[in-house]
């Protein structure tokens, strides 16, 4: 049995010993740059996304019976789709890029987010069990909001069947981790922190920016996205680990992209 001192240690943790909060100037410095690094990435999208959500509610079709696509094809020509879905996926490996760039800056680096080598075991392992524990009932969520139709068709992968299509949706499913993870939970709770915040007030920010930019799926999108951000941010402040994240976010995208790819027309909640 779990104790007490465990559970509140959980809920109500304290930010770890070093933590060095900024002066005035900094603190100005440092929200800044958040508002802009977020402007031109992940709170724009959720701006975006928003503004889809609002746009489906407002359309005389009901929610429940719209579609919407995570990856679709960008060119008609083959060669160009290739390009321009590599593109994509370069585009989110710099944001996670520019995250780390930035930490680096402010004198911390990829150890104090836990990205570095250290247990590499441990951290795999910790992957797939946060994949189970967020997977599972994350579809069960869909399904129960696309039934009370609180939720559009999400196809997670729309790309024609050409002989890139699987590798592809892998590296998006990478990218999509590694972006949101890094600016979602590394740089933007490491900057919190060092802004004063607490820890509780900050992971609420977290996951509510995360649930944000998945608002064009629906209600249950962005509420399964809140609870994931929950989750994640709490265990990366209790552990300091970010690669479990990344890895199980990865492992998440690419049974869905890959899955909704290969097995379009079979499951009874992916469309032919």
């Amino acid at each position: 049995m779990i104790s007490r001192e465990t559970w509140r240690a959980w809920l109500r943790p304290a930010p770890p010993a070093g933590v060095v909060v900024l002066d005035p100037p900094g603190r100005r410095l440092l929200r800044t740059e958040l508002v802009v690094v977020f402007a031109v990435t992940l709170g724009l999208s959720g701006v975006r996304s928003l503004i889809s959500l609002l746009d489906a509610l407002s359309s005389p079709v009901p929610l429940d019976q719209r579609q919407v696509a995570i990856d679709e094809s960008l060119a008609r020509n083959p060669w160009a789709d290739l390009a321009a879905q590599l593109a994509g996926s370069l585009a989110l490996v710099a944001w996670g890029a520019l995250g780390l760039y930035l930490l680096v800056r402010s004198g911390s680096g990829p150890r104090d987010v836990g990205l570095d080598g250290r247990r590499p075991g441990r951290d795999a392992l910790s992957a797939v069990g946060l994949a189970a524990l967020i997977g599972i009932p994350g579809l069960a969520l869909y399904l129960a909001a696309r039934s009370l139709g609180l939720n559009t068709t999400v196809v997670p992968s729309l790309l024609e069947d050409h002989w890139w299509r699987v590798p592809v949706l892998v590296v998006s499913a990478v990218a999509n981790a590694w972006a949101e993870e890094i600016l979602v939970v590394g740089y933007l709770l490491h900057g919190l922190r060092r802004l004063g915040v607490g820890e509780n007030r900050a992971l609420a920010i977290s996951a509510a920016l995360r649930g944000s930019y998945h608002l064009y799926q629906g209600f249950g999108g962005g509420l399964g996205n809140l609870l994931m951000g929950l989750v994640f941010g709490r265990y990366w402040q209790r552990t300091g680990r970010l690669w479990p994240l990344v890895g199980a976010h990865a492992l998440l995208d690419v049974v869905a992209f890959v899955g909704s790819a290969l097995l379009a027309g079979v499951l009874p909640f992916l469309p032919a």
